[in-house]
């Protein structure tokens, strides 16, 4: 049976500016920082959050002397309770009109009423009244499309589910943080699940760690924990890095190498930190190109590294190039540690990139894993290849798409399959100095038009470029400690003042903070366990007819 939601306080003041202030009428241990509240006056709600909590007193004397040592116990508890109270700083996100089932007067009916959460642009009068938000507001403010919508965690004071809109997570680049053992490879499984799951995106996951594809260990728990190609299958592509290579004893679908001719000059460029390499590189790097074209790579491969007067050597080359002879030696040593990789060769029998491209164009999910390639020239060097091959391919499709999208009939009339590329240790690949040497930076500032977003998985938010931050829609970040890290996080965001101690304050494990276009408002939560319970909630929703999804949905968000 439905109850008047309890009051906790009113308001005593406040602006748009630094948000809402409430004297709380309940006892001060019975709400939290980020505490989801509602405040109502005139049939109009305005939602908002616990940015702060504050012990005040009519009067600092108050305050400072214990009444109880100077008066008798009852007349020490009516001034206390008179004078010493527990102020709210609220900072006030969404309003709504809920309508008050009367019939209006024509003035009323002239005005505009928002039936749906919008932006705050006033503020509620002095004593209107403060609550917890219930079920039925969380519904209301966190309400989607059933098909997009996806539950990733609860409110912290009641457990009210909370849902994530996966077509807006996935329409801009967006991102996950927290510290080493906060918990974010788990919360990334569920997110990608729920992407994977959805069926409207198709997913490409650089895998450092082996972690993603056939699960691992539960490092709190000591259980086996599946992965997404154990419950996928099919679904999922699971792609090795380097032939012959499997990933912890299980058979990848199959195994990706390039050829030496998919190497480009930009693509050892990108490497300078990495190969240590001169400032003279990129002169070198352009006279290969300028004598070899397309085959510049395996050409130098196979020069032999001494002998001036050997047709087949580097210095028979620069010399009738008018290359520096040092300069050319020196970028041949230094490139032997591509040279030597396996996952390079001169030829394949059956092109692994355009496998890859092919699951993705067809809405399955492809897991790259690098298995033994664990080094940070490996993973430069992988993703920024395929990357770069896949950007080209989703722009041409988006090209045809629109020049033909008015001819249904045409073969290249057909809408692109939107990508998401799941990136972990970004700030690998995305920090200032790399940035914009990559195809990611050009994906995260670009490529949504050509149905191409960024996933980034960190824990060092601070190290990504501040543009490609800037980019991100939606941000969903576990505990960190570092304050720059805090600081990136919340970079370009309304009220990040407010949210810096929310942040800082979460628990280590298991409460993270979501921000941006994927959710209406900035809310903590818990996030939800990943384990069979998960999986079968999960799963059992593609078997539910639409009715049993709505009945289903209803019970989610019943009334307390």
């Amino acid at each position: 049976m439905n109850t008047t939601p309890e009051t906790i306080g009113y308001v005593i003041g406040g602006s748009l500016k630094e948000g809402l202030f409430a004297r709380l009428t309940v006892p001060s241990d019975q709400v939290q920082e980020g505490a989801f509240v509602v405040v109502e006056h005139n049939n109009v709600n305005y939602y908002g959050l616990v940015v702060d909590i504050r012990l005040t007193a009519s009067d600092p004397q108050f305050a400072q002397e214990m009444n109880e040592n100077r008066l008798p116990q009852a007349m020490a508890g009516i001034l206390n309770q008179h004078t010493l109270f527990t102020e709210l700083e609220i900072m006030p996100v969404l309003m709504q009109n809920i309508g008050s089932g009367e019939t209006l007067t024509d003035e009323q009916e002239s005005k505009p009423v928002n039936t749906h959460p919008l932006p705050v642009k006033m503020l509620p009068p002095h004593h209107s009244f403060v609550r917890q938000a219930t079920s039925f507001d969380v519904k209301e403010v966190f309400n989607t499309r059933e098909e997009d919508a996806f539950v990733i965690g609860s409110t912290r004071e009641q457990g009210h589910p909370i849902h994530l809109d996966l077509a807006k997570l996935t329409k801009r680049s967006s991102g996950i943080f927290g510290a080493t053992g906060t918990g974010k490879s788990y919360l990334t499984r569920m997110i990608l699940a729920g992407i994977i799951n959805n069926n409207k995106s198709a997913v490409l996951l650089f895998d450092m760690h082996d972690e993603y594809a056939f699960g691992d260990t539960s490092s709190d728990t000591g259980k086996s924990v599946p992965g997404l190609k154990n419950k996928f299958g099919q679904r999922v592509k699971v792609c090795a890095l380097g032939s012959s290579t499997t990933i912890q004893g299980n058979q990848p679908d199959f195994n990706l190498v390039f050829e030496y001719s998919d190497i480009t000059t930009a693509d050892i460029e990108m490497l300078m930190r990495e190969l240590n390499l001169r400032e003279t590189t990129p002169t070198t790097l352009a006279a290969l190109e300028n004598s070899f074209k397309q085959n510049w790579f395996e050409t130098f491969k196979n020069m032999n590294e001494f002998g001036d007067d050997d047709e087949r050597s580097v210095a028979y080359w620069a010399k009738n190039t008018g290359v520096n002879q040092m300069a050319a030696e020196g970028l041949h040593q230094k490139l032997k540690k591509l040279f030597q990789k396996d996952y390079l060769v001169s030829r394949t029998a059956k092109n692994p990139v355009n496998e890859i491209i092919d699951a993705l164009k067809n809405k399955r999910s492809v897991i790259l894993s690098f298995a033994k390639y664990e080094t940070d020239l490996d993973y430069l060097m992988v993703t920024n290849l395929l990357t770069r091959k896949i950007r080209q391919e989703w722009e041409q499709m988006t090209t045809n798409y629109n020049r033909n999208k008015s001819n249904p009939g045409s073969k290249d009339a057909v809408e692109p399959v939107p990508l998401v590329i799941a990136l972990e240790e970004a700030h690998k690949l995305l920090n200032r100095e790399m940035a914009d040497q990559t195809a990611f930076s050009i994906i995260a500032r670009e490529m949504r038009k050509y149905y191409v977003t960024l996933l980034i998985i960190d824990q060092r938010p601070s190290k990504i470029y501040d543009e490609v931050m800037s980019q991100l829609g939606t941000r969903i970040c576990g505990w960190l400690g570092d304050e720059n890290d805090i600081s990136a996080v919340l970079s370009g965001l309304s009220g990040r003042d407010s949210l810096r101690g929310m942040l800082a304050r979460l628990q280590p494990t298991e409460e993270v903070l979501m921000v941006g276009f994927g959710v209406p408002m900035p809310i903590p939560i818990r996030s939800r366990r990943y384990d069979e319970k998960f999986w079968k909630e999960l799963l059992k929703q593609n078997s539910l007819t639409e009715v049993e999804k709505r009945k289903s949905n209803d019970i989610l968000f019943r009334l307390d």
